[in-house]
């Protein structure tokens, strides 16, 4: 029986039974395999992809949906991948073809490296902002934070979601709600008894992932930063938003070091909602 060509396989619809499959494409590339990040995304997120004829997937990626169910505010686009055997084939261009199609005139983001930036382009995709990696060992030095931090509670869960949604601009709570298993650490911020910002970190790999940071101003962003860094002994990772200069600056000279870049790249929205000044970094790039 002839192999079915590219353009004639499914697109269909991945599961979290799909997960060890979406690692197994992360570490084709020559990327970790990701598993936790992964399982957080097929859960929380709708992922797409298209069988291999000889096992595995061709493609795959998934779709982080923000806001009312029946019609989202926002959709976040990551995760995006193409097995190496069937690279350069026009594979990765048809699955984003499906996926903006199937989104509608849901407004999308996502985070794209410079190789694939071109083909976002294409699609319509306009470069609106972009995100510094930054990653190692944080080292406190003389730093004494001047805004409180502490351990969240289950008590906080309302106070963080309704902070998450002023400053993300849509209601994230199927996200934010699962930061407590997804996370090792979730801490907050507060000013006389009110909460100001609130930090994750999850592992992934060897580092932990800082993530979401959303905090009142840099000040209450370097505390959250540094409270996440004394409970761990894991380098640090995390991708700001470059507008905040003085945070970078800062966390460059506490040991984190520039890694890459990423355009932050929207379509159908000429700018992302909410409030940047107070959004310093994602969950993680893969869901905006």
């Amino acid at each position: 029986m002839p192999t079915p060509s590219l353009a004639a396989l499914p697109i269909r619809r991945l599961t979290h039974r799909d997960l060890v499959a979406c690692a197994d494409l992360s570490e084709d590339r020559g990327w970790p395999r990701e598993e936790h990040k992964w399982g957080l995304l097929l859960t929380a997120g709708r992922g797409y992809g298209i069988d291999a004829p000889d096992g595995g997937l061709v493609t795959a990626c998934v779709v982080t949906e923000y806001g009312p169910r029946d019609r989202p505010d926002l959709g976040a686009i990551g995760m995006v991948l193409v097995a190496e055997r069937y690279a350069r084939q026009g594979v990765g261009r048809r699955l984003m073809r499906h996926v903006v199609s199937a989104m509608g005139t849901t407004p999308l983001t996502l985070h794209a490296t410079p190789n694939g930036r071109p083909l976002y382009e294409e699609l319509g995709f306009k470069t609106t902002g972009r995100a510094e990696m930054v990653s190692g060992p944080f080292t406190p030095g003389d730093f004494r934070p001047s805004v409180p931090t502490r351990a969240a509670t289950a008590e906080d869960l309302p106070a963080i979601l309704r902070l998450d949604e002023e400053v993300f601009g849509a209601d994230r709570t199927h996200i934010v709600t699962r930061l407590p298993a997804f996370a090792d650490q979730l801490r907050v911020a507060e000013d006389g008894g009110r909460i100001i910002g609130y930090a994750g970190a999850w592992p992934n790999m060897a580092t932990h992932v800082v993530g979401p940071l959303v905090a009142r101003d840099t000040e209450t962003a370097q505390a959250l930063i540094a409270s996440l860094a004394a409970h761990t002994d894991r380098p640090l990772r995390t991708d700001i938003d470059v507008r905040h200069e003085e945070l970078l600056a800062w966390v460059k000279r506490h040991g984190l070091r520039s890694v890459a870049f990423n355009a932050v790249m929207t379509y159908g929205i000429p700018e992302l909602p909410g409030d940047w000044s107070r959004r310093f970094a994602p969950l993680t790039v893969a869901a905006g």
